[in-house]
């Protein structure tokens, strides 16, 4: 599961957090949110979660990278707003320190307005090599926009920005520096004009799409039409496929960043970390006197320096430098120097065609979600969650019969021809080969348990005959 949809830090997940910590902002508008096709119905649901909506849910066809991914949500700012400052951020950071990280976007945006494009640049507190480096160059003096135009528009006045402060100025990129070796790290810090680079930007969308133009021409075209051939599914706004599998996968920093004269950025001290490891968690985490970060179910006896993340009861004795991660599909136990090599499990994973990398026992799905609670070779029981006017679609299956025991709420069930409803603890049975249909005519979540037994239990075994949701 990508780490932006897990609440790894407090009660929401770090696509959350993100969503909220714009809040204040001035003129804030609802996000547009770039994802991937087996992502979109956790974000619907992430968001719902939230009650926020987005203004727009774009849905890449493939992976392209970031250039390509943040031209799509530009061409969308843009229809909504001609002046249209976007604010682009990585859903899967931390910032602790929100209040620090509005200031510092608040700083930039007269900049961005005269088309600036801002970076935002973590002040180091270590010689890091996995994170890329920007150096300042001469600060940007808010006299010098007294002299700039804008385009189209009147000059920025020095009235319109709050006067320089040291730890809040605006500065020229003059540089760019990739992931550096430790000695060249030590370097760049004890220089003390380079800042991590975050990955944060903010721009006018128009600005960012005419460098864009200038400097990528391929992306520009290939993205413009894959926006404007975009299919609207639902809440989803999909991206023409054939047109943005063509455009070539580079970075935002690669495309536009590192070769545009009108670079600028913000040194910024928020709280950030980018959550690289689930060692970054023990780092960020509340600790004990011994230097343990655990939760209320964990037990701890002569421990020291370990994560443990669990819903059950954990003991640890005599351990020193563990992490420990109890999931509902998987336990990992690490040493919390090596934590970085879970990806190396993920290759073995996939070597033994085990598909638990790939997927979990709760799956999000447009009407709902369910949980794979228990299964065998002949059965499987889920419990299943429908939201309040969601459905089903009206289906059936080959090899399998299921049973629904209803535990809350009420389902309006069809099967074959009759049209009945079903209340906590009733129950239906639906035969192997009969078409049925579940909904939730409610005004709360209707859960129920579901049994399964068959010769084939697979997702893939299901014929579709009507469908809200396209599929």
């Amino acid at each position: 599961m990508p780490k932006q949809f897990l609440p790894l830090v407090g009660s929401n997940t770090l696509f959350q957090d993100t969503i909220l910590r714009c809040e204040g902002l001035p003129e804030l508008q609802p996000p547009i949110i770039v994802c991937n096709e087996d992502h979109r119905f956790i974000v619907a649901e992430q968001l719902r979660e939230l009650n926020r909506q987005s203004h727009a849910l774009l849905l890449e066809p493939v992976a392209r990278n970031t250039a390509p991914a943040i031209a799509a949500a530009a061409f969308a700012a843009l229809e909504a707003d001609k002046e249209a400052l976007l604010l682009v951020m990585p859903s899967d950071h931390v910032v602790s320190q929100p209040d620090a990280f509005r200031e510092a976007i608040s700083d930039a945006m007269p900049y961005a307005r005269m088309n600036r494009l801002v970076t935002f640049g973590i002040l180091p507190t270590s010689p890091e090599t996995g994170y890329g480096y920007v150096e300042r160059g001469q600060e940007l003096a808010s006299e010098e926009y007294a002299s700039i135009s804008r385009s189209p528009g009147a000059p920025l006045t020095s009235e319109a920005r709050t006067a320089n402060q040291p730890e809040r100025a605006i500065y020229a990129v003059k540089s760019f520096t990739e992931k550096p070796s430790l000695e060249q790290a030590k370097a760049l810090l004890a220089s003390g004009n380079f800042v991590w680079n975050a990955g944060i930007f903010l721009f006018s969308a128009q600005a960012f799409l005419e460098e864009l133009k200038s400097l990528e021409p391929i992306i520009y075209s290939t993205v413009s039409k894959a926006y404007s051939d975009s299919k609207r599914d639902d809440d989803f706004l999909r991206l023409s496929k054939a047109s943005f599998e063509t455009a070539p996968p580079i970075s935002i920093d690669y495309a536009v960043m590192e070769k545009t004269k009108f670079a600028a950025v913000r040194p910024m001290d928020c709280g950030w970390n980018d959550v690289g490891s689930w060692s970054s968690i023990w780092d960020i985490s509340q600790k004990d006197l011994s230097g343990n970060a655990l939760p209320p179910t964990a037990i701890a006896i002569d421990t020291r320096n370990t994560l443990v993340s669990s819903k059950r009861v954990v003991a640890v004795i005599g351990l020193d430098d563990l992490v420990i991660i109890d999931s509902d599909d998987a336990i990992l136990v690490a040493h919390r120097s090596q934590v970085q090599k879970t990806k190396d499990v993920v290759k073995a994973l996939k070597a033994r065609g085990n598909n638990s990398w790939q997927f979990h026992r709760k799956v999000s799905r447009p009407w709902g979600s369910y949980d794979s609670v228990d299964s065998s070779e002949r059965f499987q029981v889920k419990r299943i969650t429908v939201k309040p006017g969601a459905s089903l679609s009206l289906q059936m299956h080959h090899h399998r019969a299921e049973h629904w025991i209803v535990v809350s709420g009420t389902a309006r069930i069809t099967k074959g021809d009759e049209v009945f409803v079903v209340s906590e603890n009733q129950s239906t049975y639906i035969p192997l080969g009969v078409t049925h249909r579940l909904e939730n005519p409610g005004k709360i979540p209707l859960e129920l348990i579901e049994v399964q037994s068959g010769s084939y239990l697979g997702e893939d075994d299901i014929v579709r005959f009507e469908d809200k949701y396209g599929r």
